[in-house]
């Protein structure tokens, strides 16, 4: 145990630690981190309470079990030639020999070895083997490791493999010292020194910093010390040792006992801040798509608001022309040449209706029912390009990289942009034009109907307008018939024939207003509604990106002082320590 042998500001600083571990637990927690990286943190505190633990790691037949012996001076653990078993050996002091399976893959080996009253020792599965429950029992160990004493073959130093767990290594911070076994292969110093600039030179790449590396022979050092001391210079040995004796002393395993947690922490807080910054990053760009959809929507609503403008002065237009047509007409008919003309009130109103009203109300209605077709039609590619483009955006999320860690993130936003695009499917798919073209002629009737104040019934909007028209057609030959009553000179008639005209511009002013008014009412209503409809569907998605990203942005400040947390202990340890 630690504890006996701590000062009391030791003491204090390991009590420090331990709450600030068990706060990064609950920290850890928050961000839905997995079970094994908590159980990974949870078995780094309890390795605070222990000796200090040296882990032995390195490719199957890099002689671990050997240098392992050689160190205790013992045949200890068996040497073999093939990967038989996926055991954990972990040798700890004991009075008498003793050894027990703690579980399935730890083998506890008590013996009465005077190292081993300082240190734990363990034997992992070779990194290389066959068998690959040995690699992943040994990956699951190095994390509780004080210290890590990695150990390559003098034939064939640092493998690939080796490269690849030498790198998993560093990402957890242990400390690691590289020993090269076999050195008796070697004939010459040359030969032996070309391999030991060679680890060396690696090691420092991989590590980031040059690591100590000890050039051994175990076979010779375990018989050096079973009565053959003649190879005890030899086996290269005495240095190591005496690292592990006098470097490795009370105080410098004690360091390295408090900062291996702190390396753990390391790991996981940078694992999920980078899981969080890179959800940060989707979101940003689940934002700028919901802005481009935004931005789409507002040039589509500007698009059609000018387009509605010109159809708009398409019908207007129409009934410019009849109002020049009347104006035309008066001209020609009130005059005093046509007097008897103007006696016969029913023929005056059959020449209105048929020289100046004549298709007007067809010609409206065929523009009416070409803007409702532009409309719908305007509708329906609109939710056509919102549903290519979420189709778009989601084959481009396939191929993003997301932290499967969490909770349900990528599950809720990826059903969220599915649901937005089956949303637009399912309105293009369901999308009946006659049905939608109707509903809006049907409302453009009554618009103008109700407006007009006139009966709707089943009649046409053409019928509408005929009915408004002949109207005013029967109110202007009304004027005609009682100007001739009065026609007793030459005056009389011209000032009718321009009263005529002023009531016939009134009137249709009235009438155009009536009409453009109800067709723009129920334009911007159905815009509004098709606009309503896009911005419906894509609100849940919206919502979520926005909430996650107060979350997120949360969470990376909680994790930034994490990390200034646990680097203000790092600091506190090493000064005292």
């Amino acid at each position: 145990m630690l504890k006996p042998i701590l000062t009391p500001s030791q003491e204090e600083l390991l009590k420090h630690e331990r709450q600030w571990l068990l706060d990064l637990q609950v920290i850890l927690g928050r961000l839905g981190a997995t079970g094994e990286d908590q159980d990974t943190l949870s078995r780094s505190i309890q390795q605070l309470d222990e000796l200090f633990l040296l882990v032995i790691v390195g490719e199957f037949n890099a002689g671990k079990s050997a240098f392992i012996n050689a160190l205790l001076g013992k045949e200890l653990l068996k040497e073999g030639v093939t990967p038989t078993t996926a055991q954990i050996n972990l040798l700890r002091y004991s009075d008498a020999s003793q050894h027990k399976m703690e579980d399935a893959n730890l083998h506890v080996i008590g013996e009465p070895v005077e190292l081993l009253q300082h240190i734990n020792i363990v034997d992992t599965p070779g990194t290389n083997a066959v068998i690959r429950k040995h690699q992943t029992i040994t990956e699951e160990f190095v994390p509780r490791s004080d210290m890590v004493l990695f150990i390559t073959s003098a034939d064939r130093p640092f493998t690939e493999s080796e490269r690849a767990f030498m790198s998993q290594i560093k990402d957890w911070g242990k400390k690691v010292v590289l020993v090269i076994n076999k050195i008796d292969l070697f004939e010459t110093a040359a030969d032996l020194q070309q391999v030991v600039d060679f680890v060396s030179e690696n090691g420092t790449v991989l590590l980031g910093t040059r690591p100590d590396v000890f050039p051994v022979s175990a076979r010779r050092a375990l018989r050096a010390k079973q009565g053959q001391p003649q190879l005890w210079a030899d086996s290269g040995f005495e240095p190591l040792e005496s690292y592990i004796h006098d470097t490795l002393d009370e105080t410098s395993r004690l360091r390295l006992k408090f900062l291996n947690p702190l390396g753990v922490g390391d790991r996981l807080l940078g694992k999920y801040a980078g899981i969080t910054n890179n959800r940060l990053n989707l979101l940003a760009q689940d934002t700028a798509t919901l802005a481009n959809l935004d931005g789409q929507l507002k040039l589509y609503d500007d698009d059609m608001r000018r387009d509605f403008k010109f159809r708009l002065a398409d019908i207007e237009n129409i009934l410019f022309d009849m109002e020049k047509r009347g104006s035309a007409y008066f001209d020609e008919t009130m005059r005093l040449a046509r007097i008897f003309d103007l006696l016969n009130k029913e023929r005056i109103q059959q020449e209105f209706e048929r020289d100046v009203v004549g298709d007007l109300p067809q010609a409206i209605e065929q523009k009416v029912a070409e803007l409702i077709d532009w409309l719908v039609n305007a509708d329906l590619k609109q939710w056509q390009a919102v549903m290519a483009y979420l189709d778009q955006r989601r084959q481009e999320h396939q191929k993003q990289i997301v932290g499967e860690v969490g909770g349900s993130f990528r599950y809720d936003r990826e059903h969220l942009i599915d649901s937005v695009g089956k949303s637009a499917r399912r309105v293009v798919d369901t999308y009946d034009i006659s049905a939608e073209a109707e509903k809006l002629a049907s409302g453009a009737r009554m618009a103008v109907a109700e407006t007009a104040f006139a009966e709707m019934g089943a009649v046409g909007l053409g019928a509408i307008i005929a009915t408004l028209a002949t109207t005013a057609a029967a109110d202007v030959t009304g004027i005609l018939a009682a100007s001739v009553v009065a026609a007793l000179g030459l005056f009389i008639i011209p000032a009718r024939r321009h009263a005529a005209k002023r009531d016939m511009t009134e009137r249709l002013a009235h009438l155009r207003q009536q009409l453009t008014g109800a067709l723009t009412g129920q334009f911007d209503k159905e815009l509004s509604r098709s606009l309503g409809r896009i911005n419906e569907a894509v609100a849940p998605y919206a919502r979520f990106v926005r909430a996650e990203q107060d979350k997120l942005q949360q969470t990376r400040a909680d994790l930034d002082q994490a990390q200034k947390r646990q680097g203000r202990l790092r600091a506190e340890i090493e000064s005292m320590l």
